[in-house]
């Protein structure tokens, strides 16, 4: 999938692909249920190599806000909370489902546009390519170690939500 090792372009990938997985959970023509487990198991391994990879190393730049990396982090909690949300309606498709699907869009595109405007800009902006291409192997690495388990399953969620509170 990956033909570039620049971390800032791994992120906007995945955050493309997680707007592929909202229109699939919208459309009734699709496998919502399967398109929701994609996203829940995309979304916390990415936020998780991104916490413990890219943001930690993004604050040690001048120009790059420090604010801006640590609202990012509360804001993967608020994603978090809301797709547990998500994830504890017992209907697919129902009009709660609908409901709660809708506050996790707003929750992650929130998020990922003020990502995409900020930090990655900063990164894109202020970091060497060669860093960034470090950066986006390490990201790669503890993204795909988080999503040979079921990071987006309720029981774990429950337990990442239950630990920022």
């Amino acid at each position: 999938m990956a033909e570039t090792q620049d971390v800032v372009e791994l992120i906007l990938q995945d955050h493309r692909r997680m707007e592929d997985l909202f229109r699939q959970m919208r459309s009734v023509e699709a496998d919502r249920a399967a398109a929701l487990k994609e996203f829940a198991d995309l979304l916390v391994a990415h936020a998780l190599a991104e916490e413990a990879e890219v943001y930690p190393a993004l604050k040690r730049y001048r120009n790059i806000d420090n604010e801006e990396v640590e609202h990012g982090e509360h804001e993967h909690d608020e994603g978090n909370q809301a797709l547990l949300a998500l994830l504890e309606v017992d209907e697919v498709g129902s009009e709660e489902w609908d409901s709660k699907l809708e506050e996790l869009v707003e929750a992650i595109t929130h998020h990922t546009d003020e990502e995409e405007r900020t930090i990655l800009n900063g990164a894109r902006e202020n970091v060497p390519m060669k860093r960034r291409e470090e950066l986006g192997e390490a990201f790669l690495a503890d993204r795909e170690r988080h999503l040979k388990g079921e990071p987006g399953s309720v029981e774990n969620l429950r337990r990442i939500v239950g630990s920022s509170d």
